[in-house]
């Protein structure tokens, strides 16, 4: 009662802005906008919630804010300030996924220029190289070439307009920039372009015997590299998305979706650390393309000859990227619970109103360290479903974390023998651990 009463006295006024902004004109984004397509009205007014939630977060976190009527009670009192910032934590999310939104419209113009400008520069470099050497057929044809791929995929863009425009394919279910989707859609793009090249050449050769070599240089004995990485980098794209897939049912992966997709995706793991087996696979891949893009400048008469030595590369670094899928993730574990005691308490077992500490590991899944996402955390103990409580510490907060929940034993709880399950913001469960609860 006590903590219901301060919350309405005292939260109605650090309420009244989020709340405020909730109930005005819809696509209102705060930051003096109310254009509900504009992305810079969202992402100020994304800015405005995180900033203002820091400010609770750090001012709590110093003992500030806190009504009279649950500064008494330390358990009262962390209730308050854990339901404060879960409030405030839920609109900087809501304000964080319209910036997303407003985001993925736009990028359908940018990817559009982007790929016009590659084909201005690809004209540019031609007519350099074109210095005394002259223009040739080959160069019509590759200039051709990427006129229509960058029609198709401009066309691409707008079909997809509100889901990222050309980068819609290479953007995962999570809303992030796939790793495996982007190199194959690389590698995609680049054959496609050098079978255009050759289309363009034969369809300007009038001679027998070079359409005879131009239609000799499709053959799979001179394009067999490429092909070869072809077809396993878009094989290890499909599976990864099965695995992926698979390994997220069973409860043995954690995936929590971003607010939008960023370029360091294809580099690092969902939590934003880089990981080895990305950056190998993406480093090694552009490597080659670059060397399989001078082979077809030097030869446009023919697939790109890949070397074996420099395919077999690309097929261990595949091969190690799959393998580092396999192996990420894993299902969160409570170790032990334990009855957390502060300085001065006496040992003794534990009752209903204690607070008990759960050890274990992977109760926050990468990704979401959010406080709209651990305010999701819930520990079963018996029968009743906790929320586990937001402590702010400066920069951050002290419970919960990756290896370590605390949270008090409700009255509710039936003395005896009772189970602990802990569920993380994914909706993976752990294992159960019994614990031994007196009254």
């Amino acid at each position: 009662m006590a903590v219901q009463e301060a919350r309405q006295g005292a939260s109605g006024g650090a309420q009244g802005g989020p709340r405020g902004a909730r109930s005005g004109p819809r696509g209102a984004h705060g930051g003096g906008c109310t254009c509900g397509d504009c992305p810079h009205g969202a992402r100020a007014g994304h800015r405005q919630a995180v900033a203002a939630f820091l400010l609770k977060r750090d001012g709590f976190a110093a003992g500030e804010g806190l009504p009279a009527g649950v500064a008494h009670s330390a358990s009262a009192s962390r209730q308050w300030v854990s339901e404060e910032l879960t409030q405030s934590a839920e609109l900087v999310a809501e304000r964080g996924r319209a910036e997303g939104e407003a985001w993925l419209a736009l990028l359908w113009r940018r990817t559009a220029i982007t790929v016009w400008a590659l084909v201005v520069l690809l004209l540019l470099v031609q007519a350099l190289t074109a210095i005394g050497a002259g223009w040739t057929t080959a160069r019509t044809a590759g200039l051709l070439a990427a006129l229509v791929l960058a029609v198709s995929l401009t066309t691409a863009s707008w079909f997809h307009r509100t889901r990222g425009g050309a980068l819609a394919p290479v953007i995962g279910e999570d809303n992030r920039l796939s790793t495996s989707r982007a190199v194959a859609v690389g590698w995609v793009l680049f054959v496609a372009y050098a079978v255009l090249v050759l289309v363009g050449r034969l369809a300007a050769a009038s001679d027998h015997a070079e359409r005879d070599a131009l239609l000799s240089g499709l053959e799979l004995a001179r394009g067999a590299g490429v092909v070869t990485v072809l077809a396993v980098v878009c094989g290890i794209a499909v599976l990864v998305r099965r695995v992926v897939g698979l390994r997220v049912l069973g409860q043995r992966l954690q995936k929590s979706r971003a607010d939008r997709p960023r370029a360091a995706d294809l580099l690092a793991d969902d939590a934003g650390r880089g990981t080895f087996a990305d950056i190998q696979y993406v480093v090694i891949s552009t490597v080659s393309l670059m060397f399989a893009t001078v082979r077809l400048a030097r030869r446009p008469d023919q697939l790109p000859d890949l070397p074996w030595g420099l395919a077999v590369v690309v097929l261990v670094s595949a091969g190690t990227y799959l393998a580092g899928k396999y192996a990420e993730g894993g299902r969160p574990v409570i170790l032990s619970v334990v009855r957390a005691r502060e300085a001065g308490d006496l040992d003794g077992p534990i009752r209903t109103g204690d607070d008990v500490e759960i050890r274990g590991a992977g109760f926050v899944p990468p990704g979401a360290q959010g406080a709209d996402r651990l305010s999701r955390m819930v520990v079963r103990i018996g029968a009743v479903n906790v929320r586990v409580p937001l402590v702010p510490v400066t920069g951050g907060f002290s419970n919960p974390t990756d290896s370590v929940l605390t949270v008090p034993v409700p009255v509710d709880v039936e003395p005896g023998r009772v189970e602990v399950q802990v569920v993380t913001a994914a909706g993976v469960e752990t294992n159960r651990y019994q614990i031994d609860v007196t009254e």
